[in-house]
């Protein structure tokens, strides 16, 4: 069997699974990363633009500089907006973080009608530079439609996988095989004796009792954040956790979080290994978030014998907001992403109790879905059709009323199938 055959399954795969998601991964044990980004880029079908970081891309301000060189060659326009920033934002473009973002969105908007791929190869080269990180993950999550990023990397970018996942937003490929479990090399634990539960108020167990005794509530955010990606660096923690403080005194706060966080677990909970923060792989543990995620993923990709009991288990994992009461800007990042995943498991059970014939019970259902997300206009038109189908047509007059008067407040524009279905049942 030749080269080409033998990556053609991990290719047909990658064109399968990436056709949904903003942003996929070359998990970087795969043995075919490079092959594969051949593959693609020969593709006569697909339009690709392609940037591999070099060695000075350390920062946010060397990268701007040569993709935007890079990319003039493969389009010619490419740069323009972004050369037309003052000075002043070229000079620190994370000072200016959202403006460059928009600018470089506008960029890709004009790179081409057609869909396409942007490959950024070699990404392993921004590992250290927090702010490159940033700012891809940022970016995908505000892509223009027709613009989908490809990441070839030889470490775990430190991205939030596990949330970007439950969001149907990414996915990680390791050649053929799709990613649907331990994301970060650090399973859920049967029988472990810390178990931390994010998707409500947020607690701690420590042999089955909550541990209450966190001198503050940053030490126990501090564990919910590294948890939430690969590893992190102190600047990491600093920025989300003290933004306000200059470096002396972040740190200085740091430290004094890290003990308490380790008293009140009564163990080393994070590892430092020179560069980077994670939870000491020695300490068996659960975490709910894991288990939530990987729950969809089953749904989505796992063929179960029964799909209705595992819509219906991620639907109960979910017991409440991502850390609720707490409104940090990474936590309602997160709590986006995990109630998107909550939302699409209410929405297959609606689905299913409806091709059931059980319409009460799937109108309560969508009912929930739009409780929790007054903004999902598409679960509002499934409510107002169900409560037609079942003679309630004043409720759904009503119902649609109401979506109408949000819509208004938010200055938005209804969909024109949620008019016209308030037409039908008008009529």
């Amino acid at each position: 069997m030749n080269l080409r055959d033998r990556i053609q399954p991990s290719y047909q795969s990658f064109l399968e699974y990436s056709e949904n998601a903003k942003i996929t991964l070359l998990h970087p044990s795969g043995r075919f990363r490079s092959v594969m980004l051949a593959r693609l880029t020969a593709d006569p079908d697909i339009d690709t633009f392609y940037y591999a970081l070099g060695l000075d891309d350390i920062n946010l301000r060397n990268f701007l500089t040569s993709i935007t060189h890079d990319l003039s060659n493969q389009h010619p326009t490419f740069g323009r907006h972004l050369n037309l920033l003052p000075k002043a934002v070229h000079q620190n473009p994370y000072a200016h973080f959202e403006l460059v973002l928009d600018t470089f969105i506008k960029e890709l908007v004009e790179l081409s009608d057609k869909s396409f791929y942007f490959i950024f190869d070699e990404y392993d080269r921004s590992d250290g530079a927090d702010d490159i990180q940033r700012f891809i993950e940022r970016l995908s999550h505000f892509l223009p439609a027709r613009c989908k990023i490809l990441l070839n990397s030889r470490t775990l970018p430190r991205m939030p996988w596990v949330a970007m996942v439950a969001k149907g937003h990414a996915v990680i490929l390791r050649d053929e095989h799709l990613m649907r479990e331990d994301f970060y090399a650090n399973r859920n634990r049967d029988g472990a004796s810390l178990e931390v539960y994010s998707l409500g108020p947020g607690y701690v167990l420590l042999q089955d009792y909550i541990v209450d005794d966190w001198e503050g509530h940053l030490p126990r955010l501090l564990l919910f954040f590294t948890l939430d990606r690969p590893v992190v660096t102190r600047n990491e923690i600093c920025e989300a956790f003290w933004p306000e403080l200059d470096d002396d005194q972040a740190v200085n706060v740091f430290h004094v979080t890290k003990r308490r966080l380790h008293k009140a677990l009564e163990l080393d909970t994070l590892m430092h290994d020179g560069t980077y923060y994670r939870i000491n792989p020695e300490i068996p543990f659960y975490f709910d978030m894991f288990e939530f995620v990987e729950t969809l993923m089953v749904g989505r990709h796992g063929n179960p014998d029964n799909p209705f009991e595992i819509w219906q288990r991620a639907a109960k994992l979910y017991r409440g907001p991502f850390l609720q009461g707490h409104n940090e800007q990474w936590i309602q990042e997160r709590r986006v992403s995990f109630r998107a995943g909550y939302i699409e498991a209410l929405n297959n059970v609606g689905r299913i109790w409806y091709e059931r014939d059980k319409k009460e019970l799937a109108l309560r259902t969508y009912r929930q879905a739009v409780d929790t997300d007054f903004a999902r206009v598409d679960m509002h038109g499934k409510v107002i059709e169900l409560y037609a189908e079942l003679g309630r047509r004043a409720e759904a007059v009503a119902h649609y009323n109401k979506v109408k008067a949000w819509a208004k407040s938010e200055k938005q524009t209804l969909p024109e199938v949620l008019q016209q279905l308030y037409s039908d049942i008008t009529v």
